[in-house]
């Protein structure tokens, strides 16, 4: 347990850090690509969650191909933004101003990280007809994963430094 408090606690610094390195810096101004990356990761989690959820459940429903992938887009902004609403709350913000922030924060990462994870697996040969239990699913699913966090840090990265995406998060973790 006190190796969990302690983890939770550098996360907590490293959002601290970033957020004083964004005001340091101001919106429009120069942000690190590590922060960058602190930012796409957490949306990358929160996608990876449902992504997998969905595929695990349009398989077991016996769904097609088309459904499965819709289900785990939906499922993978659901977790994105309920990742983000989670600190934002415990920030003590209402619900109602949360839920417009995690909007602002995650949209974007996660339609660029959701446009990019599925385009490599409907594109990756014999990928979309490969089942769970099957190494192709979860090499090529790995190989997605980091093709979106590889293009979407950027992308987070300028938003950043215009003071949207997670920039606008970090407001609220005071």
């Amino acid at each position: 347990m006190e190796h969990m408090h302690e983890g939770h606690h550098a996360h907590e610094q490293d959002e601290q850090h970033a957020h004083h390195e964004q005001h340091a810096h101001g919106a429009g101004g120069s942000v690190s690509w590590g922060t960058a990356a602190r930012a796409t990761l957490h949306c990358l989690t929160g996608c990876a969650i449902g992504e997998v959820l969905g595929m695990i459940i349009g398989t077991a429903l016996g769904w097609g191909n088309l459904a499965t992938m819709i289900l785990a887009i939906v499922l993978a902004f659901l977790f994105g933004y309920a990742l983000t609403l989670r600190g934002i709350l415990a920030a003590g913000v209402d619900l109602r101003t949360a839920i417009r922030v995690a909007l602002a924060a995650d949209t974007l990462s996660i339609a660029v990280m959701e446009l990019i994870d599925n385009g490599v697996i409907a594109l990756w040969p014999g990928a979309m007809d490969a089942h769970l239990s099957e190494p192709l699913f979860w090499i090529v699913l790995a190989i997605a994963l980091v093709a979106a966090f590889v293009i979407t840090t950027p992308v987070n990265k300028w938003m950043i430094g215009r003071g949207k995406g997670h920039a606008v998060v970090h407001r609220y973790h005071h």
